[in-house]
């Protein structure tokens, strides 16, 4: 038989080994059986790649006909990550979650899309392969940096966007990362620690049992291939006219919160700022009901003032 001498490219994502993949799927399904049940779960073609996208809600047929709301995930997570928040989501209207691909999930990744311009046709291509005219975006981390950059560049399709400690504000700095290493350090940390360094670290994901061990195998199991992404230009900020509502971890260590409560309004005519104490770069993991029912009231506003809401 002939050898084969196919490359792994070195600016697309992949799974280490089939054995660690499938380890890490049934860790991901456990994170998504706590979380609503999904109605369906689909996948779409997009010029960068396979998108798995998972549909929840709402139980009330009269709420289907509101603008959804569509759920970017953080860097190196999937879907999974927003299990505390789909149940309290998808009761108000119908609730979109995207895997992004070159990241841990069911999504299968073929092209790079780091480059701004290429994610924000990967969303558009995605949300349009959907049927999606109109949603409500919303982005934690990098997956703040996705929708930002998206109300930025592509912003046709939005009827708002909320970012949750996002990345695009700020350059990412060395401390983060050193958050970032100690944290996945402190999840190998004994039972007894845990909540305590959960605590110091601004982490959850240390002391829920179920997260630890998704992360741990996501980490093995994944490699990712992509720079971390430049924030965006204060122009580029200020092109941006889609109603944005910017909520960050009084902790947060890839934002100074303080700094960018004063500078988001500014920059952005008519965005909303938060600070939620008690919690880092997760807020609405630590505080899922309290994020939710914020993020609801200010997409009920945007609804409100905008009669082809309803139409989405």
């Amino acid at each position: 038989m002939p050898e084969n001498t196919a490359r792994v490219r070195r600016d697309v994502g992949r799974y280490v080994n089939d054995t660690l993949r499938d380890r890490y799927f049934a860790a991901e399904d456990v994170l998504h059986a706590m979380g609503a049940p999904a109605r369906s779960e689909t996948d779409v073609e997009t010029s960068f790649g396979t998108t798995h996208v998972y549909r929840y809600g709402p139980a009330d047929p009269a709420a289907e006909s509101r603008t959804p709301i569509v759920l970017i995930h953080g860097a190196g997570y999937s879907s999974a990550m927003w299990y505390p928040n789909t149940p309290g989501l998808s009761l108000d209207r119908p609730v979109y979650a995207l895997d992004t691909p070159g990241d841990a999930n069911r999504s299968i990744h073929r092209e790079p899309m780091w480059q701004p311009e290429r994610a924000a046709q990967w969303m558009d291509e995605a949300l349009d392969a959907l049927g999606l005219d109109r949603v409500h975006l919303v982005g934690s981390s990098y997956g703040g940096w996705l929708v930002l950059n998206q109300a930025h560049r592509r912003p046709g399709r939005l009827a708002s966007v909320t970012a949750l400690d996002p990345g695009g504000l700020e350059k990412v700095g060395l401390r983060f990362f050193a958050w970032v290493f100690v944290s996945l350090f402190a999840t190998f940390a004994p039972k007894a620690l845990r909540p305590r360094l959960a605590k110091w670290l601004d982490q959850p994901v240390i002391a829920v049992p179920e997260m630890r061990k998704w992360v741990q195998l996501g980490v093995r199991a994944y490699r990712i291939r992509r720079p971390a992404p430049l924030p965006l230009a204060e122009d580029a900020l200020r092109s941006i006219r889609t109603p944005l509502y910017v909520i960050m971890g009084k902790h947060s260590l890839l934002v100074h919160p303080k700094r960018q409560l004063e500078r988001v309004p500014r920059l952005v005519a008519g965005a909303r700022a938060e600070i939620i104490t008690a919690t880092g770069h997760g807020p609405q993991i630590d505080h899922p009901a309290m994020v939710n029912a914020r993020m609801l009231s200010f997409m009920e506003g945007v609804d409100s003032l905008d009669p082809s809401a309803v139409d989405a």
